[in-house]
């Protein structure tokens, strides 16, 4: 019977091979006894452990300990962090993934600061005035700026007109920092209405953001009043000097 019972089993594999994976990772855990034992004289022989001695409490997980921020040294302009030659502290995954591993940065020595200092002659030519300058000049010429005139008195459009006009889409603007179109701008006239023009916007005398700007007349008569366009910014608008090319700016 139990030749039989081998005949049967000898084609059929009861445990299939696995791959095991044996890959190694770093942490650590610190850990405390909850009944540390007693102490012991010298040369007397230590008590054996008990169960209730290898109770142990958490004290810290390596694991998911906030890791402190890596300083390095930018070996070129990196948009939103900083200049050549900063010295600037990010979170790690930040530093390793954006900056060490594209070669803009290197990690802080003596000798990495000495080398990419740069010199004042060098900054006056550097193309950026700020870390942040270029991503402001990205924001401005995404939106489509609505500048709201009035339908029933005369106007023309003035530079603190696109500066009310950005305060209220979150962006303050001093006046003299506005570059209008060469061209004057006067109304109420509706076949302005919903075109566009442009004008130049200067960050830190250095930078120059081209801003789309769309016209929209509003009344204080509530029976006056254009129907509202829902999203109008999503939308196509001709351009208020007849083509898509804006006249020179002019300053004021």
């Amino acid at each position: 019977m139990l030749s039989s019972l081998s005949k049967a089993f000898s084609g059929v594999t009861l445990c299939s091979a696995t791959n095991v994976l044996s890959q190694q990772t770093r942490n650590t855990f610190i850990l405390k006894r909850r009944n540390p034992p007693k102490l012991y004289k010298k040369n007397q022989k230590p008590d054996k452990l008990r169960g209730r001695h290898f109770v142990y409490d958490l004290v810290e997980d390596t694991t998911v300990k906030k890791k402190p921020n890596l300083e390095v040294v930018l070996t070129s302009f990196v948009e939103g962090i900083g200049s050549k030659g900063d010295v600037v502290s990010l979170k790690p995954h930040v530093a390793y993934n954006k900056l060490l591993l594209p070669g803009l940065a290197v990690y802080k020595t003596p000798e990495a600061v000495a080398k990419y200092a740069s010199s004042q002659d060098e900054k006056e030519k550097e193309l950026h005035s700020s870390a942040y300058a270029q991503r402001t000049v990205n924001k401005l010429q995404e939106i489509v700026l609505a500048v709201v005139m009035n339908k029933d008195q005369p106007w023309v459009i003035e530079r603190w007109h696109i500066k009310a006009s950005l305060r209220k889409a979150g962006f303050y603007v001093p006046e003299d920092a506005i570059t209008l179109p060469e061209t004057p701008i006067a109304g109420p006239d509706l076949m302005k209405q919903g075109k566009e023009f442009y004008c130049t916007i200067t960050i830190n005398n250095l930078e120059k953001a081209r801003l789309r700007c769309r016209i929209h007349h509003w009344s204080t008569e509530p029976s006056e009043r254009l129907p509202y366009v829902f999203e109008h910014w999503k939308m196509e608008a001709e351009p208020l000097f007849g083509d898509s090319t804006a006249p020179e700016p002019r300053k004021e």
